[in-house]
């Protein structure tokens, strides 16, 4: 599990009490149900509003995908489509059916599957191709949502200050409760910008990330498979799959590689 995300909003939020604390401030000064309240529940509602109602139901798993995802390691997946081709060169693919059934990534089994049927490599090639649009769409519609609460949350905060300022001008024959009134108007403001700036925004940003690194993780599988498909030297397959790697999985696996 990645916990980048989970101590990421953990620590903006500390860093915004500790320095209430520091200026001899409460954090409960802060913690009031009203204008919480108006923030969350208005931002998912215009966000409802902005979109369909699937894609505000499904935030829930988007939550849990950005704070709970697991690292995607892709010199794992090169080891594994490695091994794949040294045993097709050594049995031929349809060896490979029963490795096939046994790999955990849903999208490597569907290739090698084509790959045994005698799929054409074109025809293969545009299949996981469409599926890696899909997967990019998916994920881009996720990364939306959370941007456009990004975007409301501010404002909403900005309606309920008025809000409550309203409520202090309907109380100015009370001067010695003013003070507290307008205290109180503008923590809807300080939740407004303090949620789309430490957790709707940055769990967008999160969830464009893992949707980069799953695409980049597709295309990898395609010229493996591919590769493997041709038969093609398993060396060369590896050569050529790290030639695709990003620059610190190169760096790791060339220091696992110097070690061994």
């Amino acid at each position: 599990m990645d916990v980048g995300t989970i101590v990421g909003i953990l620590l903006g939020f500390s860093g915004i009490f500790m320095s209430m604390i520091l200026e001899g401030s409460k954090p409960t000064a802060i913690l009031l149900p009203a204008p919480m309240m108006l923030v969350i529940l208005g931002t998912l509602g215009a966000a409802m509003a902005g979109g369909l109602l699937k894609d505000t139901t499904g935030s829930v798993k988007w939550i849990k995908t950005a704070l709970l995802a697991k690292p995607i390691r892709p010199d794992g997946l090169v080891d594994e489509l490695v091994k794949l081709a040294d045993r097709a060169r050594r049995e031929g693919l349809l060896a490979l059916e029963d490795a096939a059934n046994e790999v955990d990534d849903d999208f490597l089994r569907k290739g090698l599957q084509l790959a045994i049927d005698g799929t054409d490599p074109e025809e293969l090639r545009e299949i996981l191709d469409a599926e890696i649009v899909a997967k990019r769409t998916e994920y881009k519609q996720g990364a939306k949502l959370f941007l456009d609460m990004g975007g409301y949350s501010p404002t909403l905060g900005i309606i309920g200050t008025v809000v409550s300022l309203i409520h202090v001008l309907a109380n100015l024959s009370s001067p010695e409760s003013l003070g507290k009134l307008i205290a109180s108007a503008f923590v809807a403001t300080l939740w407004g910008v303090m949620l789309a700036n430490i957790v709707w925004l940055p769990l967008s940003n999160k969830i464009g990330r893992l949707g980069e690194l799953a695409v980049q993780q597709m295309e990898l599988v395609i010229e493996g498979v591919l590769s493997i498909q041709a038969g093609v030297n398993p060396r060369l397959i590896r050569q050529k799959l790290q030639s695709l790697l990003p620059a610190d999985p190169k760096a790791e696996k060339a220091k696992q590689e110097k070690a061994a």
